[in-house]
């Protein structure tokens, strides 16, 4: 039976666990979108080594594990001097590796603009950053959001992973209370409560997105 008394005993242990997730989650995605933006900037600066090298990095990227990628930074680029903290390297790691689907969805959302839209812009005049600013951009940011918001969700769920580089996040802290307690049925259903809401807040702010920009275009 689920024992309420031993599970609110568990909620400051797990609310520690649980900021670790919040944090790993905002960072990887910050660094997500960024590295996304360089990769597809890259991929369109017409120079053939840049575009190679971001073709290369987003192939490699997605055909390698994440969980290979956390082992490999944190337990072997120590060896040649490269060193984090275990939460540091999470955070890097899962910034790149999603960075690498932020690209795509870059590109999806740019090529959906029509080419008449290039066209017609250069055809006023306008300079290369006002064209991206204000004409492309504007039109290509609300196919973006719905599987940027898929990214940003489950990203969020693969914060687990960073247990295997010793980052105490919500699974973790539920992990390390079944471990110690040999009761399971409270920590996990915990985690996996806080796991559920966070995702759907997500999910529900995606959708706000994604109405607001509706009605900005019409």
């Amino acid at each position: 039976m689920f024992n309420w008394d031993f599970a609110l005993s568990l909620l400051p242990e797990l609310w520690k666990g649980f900021k670790i997730t919040v944090i790993a989650t905002l960072g990887g995605f910050a660094i997500a979108l960024i590295v996304g933006g360089l990769l597809e900037a890259g991929r369109r600066s017409g120079r053939r080594a840049v575009k190679r090298f971001c073709d290369g990095y987003i192939a490699f990227v997605r055909c390698t594990p994440l969980l290979v990628q956390l082992y490999f930074v944190f337990y072997v680029l120590p060896s040649y001097g490269i060193r984090f903290n275990a939460l540091t390297t999470g955070i890097l790691c899962l910034g790149l590796h999603v960075g690498s689907y932020v690209a795509e969805v870059y590109r999806a959302g740019i090529n959906s603009v029509g080419a008449g839209q290039w066209d017609a812009a250069k055809a006023l005049g306008l300079r290369r950053w006002v064209i991206w600013a204000k004409v492309i951009l504007p039109q290509a940011a609300p196919p973006m959001l719905p599987p940027l918001g898929n990214l940003f969700i489950g990203l969020f769920k693969e914060t687990p992973l960073l247990a295997a580089i010793t980052v105490i996040d919500l699974f973790g802290a539920a992990n390390a209370i079944a471990g110690r307690t040999f009761k399971y049925n409270e920590p996990y259903t915990l985690a996996a409560f806080f796991l559920l809401l966070v995702s759907l807040i997500a999910a529900f702010g995606v959708n706000l997105l994604e109405r607001r920009y509706a009605r900005v275009r019409r």
